[in-house]
């Protein structure tokens, strides 16, 4: 049986643990301030939040329960704008009221939740911070300069908090209702029953991360298939250095990633590449593993790491396996490996002061979209040579794409407005684009050829830029 704390009562469910949080919230429970919306996480009307404990911390972070299986919420707190009620107005829905920051009304609810969520938060009590926190948020009527003045003002409640937990700083100040301050011994209490994820389902399962992808594909099959749910798993979890290697848990998510000290410090700005991928729920849902497998042409992540050489650990339960990821695809959609198996672990190594890093994206919207054409650059580079380069491309194949004669023809050249050129020339020959619905094929080799002089411009800015792009 499934148990968590919904809003401020301690529910159970026996329903398939593959269906769906909005459904199980608004047909269940009759809570029918969620609403539905797009039921594939992009408009955010559907938004929750759900609080775990990791170690001594209470972390509450924002989830679009359109696409969150029940089976990833055992022993949390699952908070919907219901239980966000006091006896007039909280000082959040009091702010989208003084700014006119409502129309029609829909969506308000997701957007109340997000700047819950960012109160609940650590993040700095800024304008900016609070407005990224509604990137997953979608308004068809209001207007958005209104929300952003709502957002400030939510940012003005959080300005003395100086350090205090957001849980006790939200109670005491009657921005949430008080029982937010009682959640954290309430979940340890729940910590202490058996975990539904420890379970493993008779014969071969479909294994569910953070299923941001396969419940938009799969909506309805995925209520009743036979699941292993890997989101929660401890094993699977965490960002680590050992020794020079920079080790991730297969279902950590993408805002482990940009929340991680280790990637903070050595790619800095590895966490501005990561906000190009979709939107903060989203990220909060989405494991590393997850896009790796989904084996999208156009996977952010799968860019990146490809750039970075990682290699993976994969596990059937009893043996591990490990493989570099730029053997792990076939053909589209197609992966070496079994059905048993699934990737425990995604490790590459860290770089030294001479390495840089770098992603590109263009999509039709900067953020919750998937994109055109996509890559990354890593090079190493000594005394103005390149010692070692890879590069990697999306979109333009049928699987995420290596560029090794690209990369090897950079290898012991000094930097260059011609070594580039040439790079790009040979990039052209490695790809095999087709004419969709996000551009022709024309189209995205010209997008692959500029996102390649784009990366040399951002990591050389001494370069021509009129000689690179004329």
């Amino acid at each position: 049986m499934l148990k968590f704390i919904l809003n401020n009562q301690e529910v159970s469910t026996t329903l398939p643990t593959g269906t769906v949080l909005l459904d199980y919230i608004r047909y269940d429970q009759h809570l029918k301030g969620t609403k539905i919306g797009c039921r594939e996480g992009d408009c955010g009307a559907c938004t929750v939040l759900v609080g775990e404990l990791t170690g001594a911390q209470l972390r509450y972070r924002s989830f679009t329960s359109c696409l969150t299986p029940l089976g990833n919420l055992q022993g949390k707190h699952v908070v919907t704008v219901e239980g966000l009620n006091q006896k007039g107005l909280n000082p959040i829905q009091q702010a989208i009221v003084d700014e006119s920051a409502t129309q029609c009304g829909f969506c308000t609810p997701g957007f109340v939740m997000s700047l819950a969520g960012f109160c609940l938060s650590e993040k700095e009590a800024t304008c900016q911070n609070a407005v990224a926190a509604v990137d997953g948020n979608i308004c068809r009527c209001t207007g958005y300069k209104s929300i952003e003045r709502a957002a400030a003002r939510v940012a003005h409640l959080l300005e003395e908090r100086n350090g205090e937990e957001p849980t006790t700083f939200v109670a005491q100040r009657q921005i949430l209702p008080d029982y937010f301050a009682g959640i954290k011994p309430r979940l340890r209490a729940l910590a202490a029953e058996a975990r539904l994820n420890g379970r493993v389902p008779d014969g071969v399962p479909q294994f569910v991360g953070g299923g941001t992808d396969l419940y938009v594909q799969k909506h309805e099959t995925m209520r009743e298939l036979t699941a292993q749910f890997l989101f929660d798993q401890p094993s699977l979890r965490g960002i680590t250095r050992e020794g020079n290697r920079c080790v991730i848990g297969g279902a950590a998510t993408v805002t482990d990633l940009a929340e991680s000290t280790v990637l903070r410090e050595f790619f800095p700005e590895f966490r501005s590449f990561l906000r190009l991928v979709s939107s903060t729920p989203i990220r909060n849902m989405a494991t590393v593993a997850g896009n790796f497998v989904n084996a999208s042409p156009i996977g952010d992540l799968t860019i990146m790491f490809l750039a970075l050489n990682a290699q993976l650990v994969l596990s059937d339960g009893e043996m591990a396996r490990q493989m570099a990821l730029r053997e792990f695809y076939q053909g589209y959609k197609q992966l070496v490996k079994t059905p048993q198996e699934s990737i425990t672990a995604i490790w590459f190594e860290l770089p030294d002061a001479h390495t840089k890093f770098n992603f590109e994206k263009v999509s039709k919207r900067t953020h919750l979209d998937i994109a055109s054409v996509n890559s990354a650059c890593h090079l190493t580079v000594s005394d103005g040579f390149i010692t070692a380069a890879s590069l990697s491309a999306g979109g333009v194949g049928p699987t995420p794409r290596l560029l090794p004669k690209a990369s090897t023809y950079l290898v012991g050249r000094e930097i260059s407005e011609e070594i580039i050129l040439e790079s790009v020339a040979l990039a052209q020959l490695e790809i095999a684009p087709i004419s969709d619905a996000r551009g022709t094929e024309t189209y995205k080799r010209l997008l692959l050829s500029q996102l390649i002089k784009a990366h040399f411009l951002t990591l050389f800015p001494q370069l021509n830029a009129t000689k690179l792009l004329r």
